[in-house]
């Protein structure tokens, strides 16, 4: 049995990343190869990559997702949205000294006014939120809303954060977090990708805001977790085939990437189109699709921890972060990243 205490770590806290690198492309890269670690840079991931291999990455884009407040009492609150349902509805984490009650208003950035309607689902941190009248959410959002930067970064968002929190191919508004291993493609790289004969695709899943909540049980098989919307384009579908069948690899870039994919072929066979998942991925999955995986390094007892574990194998993941925390290596979101291969746990 599994237990939370299976994916701990020491982990010195000025490790953790408050800034990215100068350059998108000059974090270190850890190579994983098995039980075998190679320290190189990110500028070389190219010379890694082979003619046909297929780099699938996530073309979310995160929204202005943190909003302060007051309610009707005078108090404060910070919102944290979770996701945009409609134009006029939202669901969203709110930070207050008592929780609202169904019913009462929240003015937000002192520009518009939100009603709770009540708790979202079985997730009872999340509350819905309903917009009165003919204005757009998101727009307010965008217009007042601030970058939400995750809780481990103690400094408030700033221009550069604008830039740097947001990957170059960007397109789809959704995320309230970005996928963190995309932030190291430039697009010099992306072009230098595409010369050497690998192929990019794309898909879109919008992070959300649970990505950040801890795992409150000690038995995994207990954990749920938060859900989350993809969209798979059936030419991504259709490049994964063309890479299969040419002997290319599968590279999810991120592990919101390597979510969708698996996901979306739970069921056997790999189908575009839009879906909620709530996958957990831990030690013993099978995986369909990915061969390859880029990402960042994790933080301790984390559902990401767990999944890179399932993917390149527990003991050689605890070796890999004893070796980054002794090399030291930068973590999490502004952090560097590693380059695992798949153990043969695939069907």
């Amino acid at each position: 049995m599994l237990t939370l205490d299976d994916f701990d770590f020491h982990l010195p806290p000025e490790l953790i990343a408050q800034h990215p690198a100068s350059e998108r492309t000059a974090s270190r890269l850890l190579h994983v190869v098995h039980g075998t670690l190679y320290d190189r840079q990110f500028a070389e991931l190219p010379q890694l990559i082979e003619p046909g291999d297929l780099l699938v990455f996530n073309d979310t884009r995160v929204i202005r997702a943190r909003l302060f407040g007051q309610k009707d009492s005078g108090g404060q609150v910070e919102v944290m949205i979770e996701r945009i349902v409609d134009r006029s509805h939202a669901v969203a984490q709110i930070r207050a000294s008592k929780s609202p009650r169904p019913g009462s208003r929240i003015v937000l950035e002192n520009a518009f006014a939100l009603t709770v309607t009540g708790r979202s689902g079985e997730q009872s941190e999340f509350f819905a939120l309903e917009l009165s009248g003919d204005s757009d959410l998101y727009t307010l959002i965008e217009q007042h809303g601030h970058l939400p930067l995750p809780p481990y970064i103690t400094h408030a968002a700033a221009p550069d954060d604008e830039t740097r929190y947001q990957t170059v191919f960007a397109r789809h508004p959704g995320a309230v977090a970005a996928p963190t291993a995309g932030l190291h493609f430039d697009e010099a790289m992306l072009a230098t990708l595409r010369v050497s004969g690998a192929e990019l695709a794309w898909l879109t899943l919008h992070v959300g805001a649970g990505t950040f909540q801890p795992v409150r049980v000690k038995n995994l098989a207990e954990h749920r977790m938060h859900a989350e919307r993809f969209d798979i384009p059936q030419a991504t579908v259709d490049a994964i085939e063309r890479a299969r069948a040419h002997g290319g690899r599968v590279i999810a870039v991120g592990t919101t990437s390597l979510r969708a994919l698996e996901a979306a072929a739970q069921r056997g066979e790999l189908r575009a189109g839009a879906a909620e998942t709530d996958i957990f991925i831990t030690p013993g999955y099978r995986f369909r699709i990915v061969d390859r995986l880029i990402t960042n390094f994790h933080l301790p007892k984390s559902t990401l921890l767990m999944l890179v574990s399932a993917f390149a194998g527990s003991d050689t993941l605890r070796a890999a972060y004893r070796h980054a925390v002794e090399q030291r290596y930068r973590f999490f979101s502004y952090g560097d990243a590693m380059l695992l291969e798949r153990t043969n746990n695939a069907l």
